[in-house]
């Protein structure tokens, strides 16, 4: 079952409302935020390609380096086959990233199946291709599908927000961040927003491009 999809500004009001109803911690965090911006973003190739541009460096690199991507016109997989490595690096793309740009350039996985499937069935999809990993595949359903019920469990800024506003030791790792957010479903992806908007107000920076 696909379930819940985020279409707009109603859907993340909606989610919103069950999460502060469910623990006053997300009230208080939202009475600072305000409210959410919707995220989404269009399906297919080019976004799969900006998530892995936004892997392991920082929103400002991530923006800066696709902006760059973008300007090349390198944002479909007959430009990126097309590309040389220095054409790649140009953009800023590490070794590792081109390597994984061509992958996914090469790949024959039928992107628009994945609208009509579920969320776990999708990531088990997109992981197969090299340089997708878990936290890419979730953003993606995320962002381009607008999955209601997909965490990305591993991102250090939801991590971090999470030790803020539920006042914990330390920052949780993967696995306790699972524990805490099934907790939030069937708006997991709301409460990622959550999170993500109060550790900009906690922290001074965004923690998601």
């Amino acid at each position: 079952m696909v379930g819940r999809i985020i279409e707009g500004p109603g859907d993340i009001a909606e989610g919103m409302g069950w999460l502060a109803a469910r623990d006053s911690r997300f009230a208080d965090a939202y009475a600072l935020t305000g409210p959410l911006p919707l995220r989404r973003k269009p399906e297919g190739f080019a976004e799969l390609l900006s998530a892995i541009v936004s892997q392991q460096v920082s929103v400002a690199s991530a923006r800066a380096i696709w902006a760059r991507v973008e300007a090349a016109g390198l944002i479909t997989p007959e430009a990126v086959r097309r590309a040389s490595e220095d054409d790649l690096r140009a953009c800023g793309l590490s070794r590792p990233k081109m390597r994984y740009a061509r992958a996914l350039a090469e790949s024959t996985i039928d992107l628009a199946a994945l609208r009509d499937m579920p969320n776990e069935n999708v990531i088990a999809q997109l992981v197969e291709i090299p340089g997708i990993g878990r936290w890419t595949a979730e953003i993606y359903a995320m962002f381009s599908l607008g999955r209601a019920d997909v965490f990305a469990h591993n991102d250090l800024a939801l991590q971090e927000g999470a030790r803020l506003l539920l006042n914990l030791p330390s920052r949780p790792n993967e696995r306790q961040m699972q524990a805490l957010a099934l907790d939030w479903s069937p708006w997991r992806a709301v409460a990622a927003r959550l999170l993500w908007a109060y550790y900009r107000v906690a922290k001074d920076r965004e923690g998601v491009r």
